[in-house]
């Protein structure tokens, strides 16, 4: 382990300091201007524009057939140290794109347009002048076709018990597109000390006028000690249109298999772009190490509750990975609300929100009195 490493970062905060100063505050920012270049990969064979095949992971053109290879090898993970001083640019290759309705920011390649929102459905799109921000080291490929994601869709809808009839039936995706979401992965090896204050529960009994009565009673004890641990690829999400919680439940992304970024995947796809920095994101992340070390810490104890729990964490030897991850993002309109859902462009998994019925949730409410009701009178009958 490094002895550089602090209990938070892995290396001192007056070295992050210095750091900091040396670049830009806006991540992406170039002094310098760039020479803009077409990310648009001809067909060979016709001229026309080729686009990104997930099913064969080539580039296809979808006026003559034509496919070609993709020229890439797996991702390099990134020393963490490089995070605070880098300053590569994605502008020479992409452009950016914002919803005036939603607000959301979508960056193409050179040469492409974007018409509607992928996130809400309107055609209020504009070009802006904004920066791309941070070229991307790693990409996951999209290998869900996007009609296998469309019937994904429906039958996550159909699933949806609380949702009025007509939508679960009914509900077809409008305009699904695929994007590749910014993430952060990190590997890191941690150190950690903890103290905490765990309890069990034991029962005393005892009369109360001729009935025998049973107390539920805690005894507390205090456990401490040090526990450590290898992360390895801790993803964090570096847009804010998708949060934490939609994309914890697509996982997995499988982003050990990632492969080194050429603009060629972004072919036919957008971007989204990054609203939360590697800073950010490594915050994110020790979060997210921190609960795994709990809940690895705790599962070595015997308990019945948790009273309190503290714990100091020392990272050495990060390395990070700046990904696009493959997520199909759609929406579907009820009543005239819009409600999106995200597809997982690996393995197709489904997650977002669908319209509840009140009359469904009523009756659900009047089903589960009606059933502590009926078990009261049958403990009074068998008790009586």
């Amino acid at each position: 382990m490094s002895d550089r490493s602090d209990d938070l970062f892995g290396f001192d905060e007056e070295s992050a300091a210095s750091a900091a100063q040396a670049v830009p505050a806006e991540q992406g920012d170039m002094a310098e201007e760039v020479e803009n270049t077409t990310s648009v990969t001809k067909c060979p064979a016709c001229g026309a524009n080729m686009v990104y095949d997930s099913e064969s992971g080539k580039l296809y053109c979808e006026h003559c057939g034509t496919t070609t290879d993709i020229d890439s090898k797996s991702a390099a993970e990134q020393d963490f140290e490089r995070l605070m001083r880098e300053d590569n640019s994605w502008g020479a290759e992409t452009h950016v794109f914002r919803c005036e309705n939603c607000g959301a920011r979508e960056v193409l390649g050179k040469g492409e347009i974007v018409k509607t929102c992928p996130f809400c459905g309107t055609s209020n799109i504009v070009a802006t002048d904004e920066l791309s921000g941070l070229k991307p080291n790693a990409v996951v490929p999209f290998r869900v076709a996007r009609e296998q994601a469309g019937e994904a869709v429906r039958k996550w809808a159909r699933k949806r018990s609380l949702a009025p009839g007509k939508f679960r039936k009914s509900a077809k995706p409008d305009k699904l597109a695929g994007v590749y979401v910014p993430a952060f992965s990190f590997d890191s090896n941690a150190d950690s000390a903890y103290v905490a204050t765990l309890g069990r529960y034991y029962y005393t009994t005892r009369r109360v006028n001729g009935r025998t009565v049973t107390t539920r009673r805690v005894r507390y004890f205090t456990v401490r000690g040090n526990y450590s641990m290898a992360f390895d690829d801790v993803l964090v999400s570096a847009s804010e249109k998708i949060d934490e919680a939609s994309l914890s439940k697509l996982r997995s992304f499988d982003t050990n298999q990632s492969r080194e970024y050429t603009q060629e995947y972004l072919s036919g796809y957008a971007a989204s772009q990054y609203t939360k920095d590697g800073l950010t994101c490594w915050e994110e992340a020790k979060d997210i190490m921190r609960g795994r070390l709990r809940a690895a810490i705790l599962s070595g104890y015997s308990y019945d509750v948790v009273q309190s729990f503290h714990i100091s964490m020392r990272c050495s030897d990060i390395t990070y990975k700046y990904l696009l991850i493959p997520v199909y993002v759609g929406h579907c309109s009820w009543r005239k609300k819009l409600y999106n859902f995200f597809v997982n462009g690996v393995n197709g998994v489904v997650t977002g929100k669908a319209p509840v019925s009140p009359l469904k949730v009523t009756g659900l409410v009047v089903l589960g009195i009606a059933v502590i009701v009926g078990l009261y009178f049958l403990f009074r009958f068998l008790n009586g």
